[in-house]
């Protein structure tokens, strides 16, 4: 990972540091090694490649030459016998210090197998035909989307195999948006290892040409019936420069510092957050990401029920995410982060700006008008560090944002284009909207498991969940005014299964026990929930077999650093979860302890007309704010801007 500045032209020069991400340099070093030690060669793919992180008692006490030693983590499979394995690599011996065989697993999707399915089916005589029969004739405007499966929905002849199934669109013109039209009722089955076509699911009937509807599906400003609005410029300048630095990975900003780290699968991942309070530094949290992303499709059509993305497990937010550029995805004084992964091949692939960092106004912090000496008024200021994601049609893009008084909000956009499906006249599904003619964009869900390793002034903390509580009316509450708040402590895992709950407004607080502000109270941040909802699928639904963790709001699990994954390492093809809900069955102790919070939110997505042709972003977030973490409101000393706000 690399810097480019814009006029923020913040400071590069810094040490390695054992959390900083693989470079090119290292991906074709652990390419090297298995080519040398393993004979990796053209048959092998690799899914994936990784910084091995240092665990925290290794990282607390790296000094010296252990500092700096660097191991990877590859996972790579055979295409010839379909057997997968993951190696240690240690980069600063250039030895493999294990290789593991993973029988029985599918290593995650990747870029190089999506294009080369598309590629290799748009060249199938088998599919031109199919294609031919709906009208469809010019090759060169089809697009095959390949998905990944779940084991269950495999057919029994094909197990075993790394396979998937496509979806196939066309385009109405070459500049034409190709998820407007859907070619329904044809999916071709593919085995990715031989790249070749299994079969064909063809429910034509020889009328499909005559049955697709017209739609406006375009995007384009020269494709749309309409011209476009006038909007005057807006600039943004920070004449002085900006108030952060970045030194290497490490970034500094209004008494917050942390490291950013970049890997395949999370993409953006925030290291050892810690705010400066009266010179002493003070940790909040260790690291904090996305850990998976489970996208169900809630329509049991024969186009539609294999419709299940796990977006981080299957294909990873790191492979998709896509280069930004300054005045069209960040506006202001920008500084820019390069990342650098790597392709099936084990070949660098690096992605340009792939993180943006800039500070933003936020309107009001603080305000008070007095009577007497008038208005004092403190503008806010926010520290935002973004990424942006593809998934085929749809867009993800990730906004972590860090306050003065001390919050930190997570924000999630979702654009981009919906799926769609057409269906004969007087036939509409019900399980999603019509968004054009006899055009019907299926309802679906978005859940996003956030992992949240946090430290509050250290490692060893409780969980509480706090609820308000109104008390009834008694002599002492002769109003029913009274109201209370009800502070449970998690000890357990099972206790850390967690629902919202909103006639009690829970939230969570994460407290150190140990540590007592100047109050005499624990120290503490707490998780404020929302764009949370309920599963809605039954026990029985492959999808809630392989995602357990959607089943809750929140699981709380001492800290390991081998669990990662909430839906265990392998989600490609899997049958049932690994992850979470098998780690959870121990019930080990979570009191006064190092505590991993994963927390599940999201879209429940009941799609819109206005949704389409392409998507108005959704917006949702959660965050975690102080409390009683510090003394009082730590943004007093931020100052007035401009002057005159202060009287």
């Amino acid at each position: 990972m690399g810097t480019t500045g814009h006029a923020a032209d913040p400071a590069t020069v810094g040490t390695t540091h054992p959390l900083d991400p693989l470079t090119a340099e290292e991906f074709r070093q652990v390419s090297a090694i298995l080519r040398r030690e393993r004979g990796l060669d053209e048959l092998w793919r690799y899914a994936s490649v990784e910084l091995k992180e240092p665990g925290k008692e290794a990282l607390r006490a790296a000094q010296g030459d252990d500092a700096t030693r660097r191991e990877a983590v590859a996972v790579c499979w055979n295409r010839q016998d379909g057997q997968a394995y993951r190696a240690m690599v240690s980069l600063t011996d250039g030895t493999v210090m294990d290789w593991a065989h993973l029988p029985g697993q599918q290593p995650n999707m990747t870029v190089d197998e999506w294009h080369e399915c598309d590629e290799m089916l748009r060249a199938d005589p088998s599919v031109a035909q199919a294609l031919a029969r709906r009208g469809v004739t010019n090759l060169d405007l089809a697009l095959v989307d390949v998905w990944a499966y779940g084991a269950a929905l495999v057919p029994e002849r094909y197990r075993g195999l790394r396979i998937g199934w496509g979806d196939v669109w066309y385009r109405g013109s070459p500049e034409g948006n190709p998820y407007a039209h859907h070619v329904r009722g044809l999916h071709p089955i593919v085995d990715l290892n031989r790249m070749r076509l299994l079969e064909i699911e063809d429910s034509a009937d020889g009328d499909e040409a005559d049955d697709a509807p017209t739609v406006m599906g375009e995007y384009l400003p020269a494709l749309i019936p309409t011209g476009l609005r006038e909007v005057k410029p807006l600039h943004i300048s920070q004449p002085e420069g900006v108030s952060f630095t970045l030194d290497g990975h490490l970034l500094s900003w209004q008494n917050w510092q942390m490291r950013l780290g970049f890997n395949y699968r999370e993409g953006l991942v925030l290291h050892t957050v810690a705010f400066v309070d009266a010179g002493r530094v003070r940790p909040v949290a260790h690291r904090l990401s996305f850990a998976e992303m489970v996208v169900p499709y809630r329509d049991p059509t024969a186009d539609h029920y294999r419709r299940t993305a796990f977006d981080i497990g299957e294909w990873g937010l790191g492979f998709m995410t896509t280069s930004l550029e300054l005045g069209c995805d960040c506006l202001g004084e920008i500084a820019y982060l390069d990342a650098v992964l790597t392709d099936s091949r084990g070949e660098p692939r690096p992605i340009k700006n792939a993180v943006c960092i800039h500070e933003e106004d936020n309107a009001i912090l603080w305000k008070h008008v007095d009577h007497v000496h008038g208005a004092e008024v403190r503008r806010a200021r926010r520290l935002v560090i973004s990424f942006h994601v593809t998934v085929a049609n749809y867009e993800y893009l990730v906004y972590w944002r860090f306050y003065q008084d001390g919050n930190i909000e997570c924000e999630v956009r979702a654009t981009g284009i919906l799926v769609t499906s057409h269906f004969p006249d007087g036939h509409q599904p019900p399980t999603g909207t019509l968004v054009d003619e006899r055009t019907y964009a299926p309802f679906h869900q978005h859940f996003i498991v956030a992992r949240l390793d946090l430290d509050i002034d250290g490692p060893a903390n409780t969980v509480y969940a706090t609820e308000s509580e109104a008390l009834p009316v008694t002599e002492d509450n002769p109003h029913g005014l009274a109201l209370v708040v009800r502070n449970t402590p998690l000890l357990t895992e099972a206790d850390g299964r967690q629902d919202y709950e909103w006639h009690t407004q829970r939230g969570w607080k994460v407290v150190n026990d140990n540590v007592a502000n100047s109050l005499g109270t624990p120290v503490g941040y707490k998780l404020v929930p929302t764009g949370c909802f309920p599963a809605l699928l039954d026990a029985s639904s492959p999808v809630l077999r392989r995602a357990e963790v959607i089943a809750h709001t929140l699981w709380v699990t001492p800290y390991h650093e081998d669990e990662r994954w909430p839906c265990g390492e392998f989600p490609n093809l899997s049958d049932r979860d690994s992850g979470l809900a098998r780690w959870t069955e121990q019930n080990r102790s979570i009191e006064d302890t190092d505590v991993v919070l994963w927390y599940v939110f999201g879209i429940h997505h009941i799609t819109r007309p206005e949704d389409w042709p392409i998507m108005p972003v959704d917006t949702v977030s959660f965050w975690l704010k102080p409390f009683g973490f510090f003394d009082r409101n730590p943004a007093l000393d931020v100052p007035p801007t401009p002057a005159t706000c202060h009287q």
